[in-house]
């Protein structure tokens, strides 16, 4: 797959300039959005397959695990629900990989921008058919986004076991790709 630049988080946007609980949220999400561009960035056909154990999810599986991931947080930054299980999930990686880092940006844009008063109003929330389950926004940054975090670790190590790593030069300190 080649570098799509047109896709969030090839680099992290510079830092905004007021810390408040929102914008760091946004940060944390910018960084998550930073290592998943680059975890996927470059992913071969036979790495979706690949899988460190047979009980193990494959990356493609891990990889749709994130997807559903990021598009609770973005449903928490807009305080809507999370409809389980997902309604319909791309197949393709291309497709994927852009709706996963889309999910991100308009989450961080999201919670950048939010005020106080409102951020404290915004739930973690799951409906089924059968029931709906409600928690703080603290579970946002224990659940989802921490498994985000996680999960795209994962990929980072099935691509470095399966001999394709990442690219050389991402430094995920400074949030840019080194040339």
């Amino acid at each position: 797959m080649a570098q799509n630049n047109s896709l969030p988080f090839a680099e992290i946007p510079p830092p905004p300039k007021e810390y408040r609980a929102g914008t760091v949220i946004a940060r944390i999400i910018e960084g998550l959005g930073f290592r998943y561009y680059w975890a996927t960035e470059g992913l071969l056909r036979e790495d979706l397959n690949y899988r460190p154990t047979t009980e193990a999810k494959s990356t493609l599986e891990t990889l749709v695990h994130l997807y559903t991931l990021c598009e609770t947080i973005q449903h928490v930054a807009q305080n809507k629900p999370t409809i389980r299980p997902a309604q319909s999930v791309p197949e393709d990686l291309e497709s994927l990989r852009k709706e996963t880092l889309n999910f991100l940006q308009e989450a961080a844009n999201t919670f950048r921008k939010i005020e106080q008063a409102s951020l404290e109003k915004n739930q973690l929330v799951f409906e089924t058919q059968e029931k709906r389950s409600e928690f703080p926004l603290w579970n946002l940054l224990n659940g989802p986004l921490a498994d985000s975090l996680y999960h795209t670790g994962q990929v980072v190590s099935f691509r470095r076991t399966a001999r394709n790593p990442i690219a050389k030069g991402v430094n995920v300190f400074l949030g840019k790709k080194n040339l």
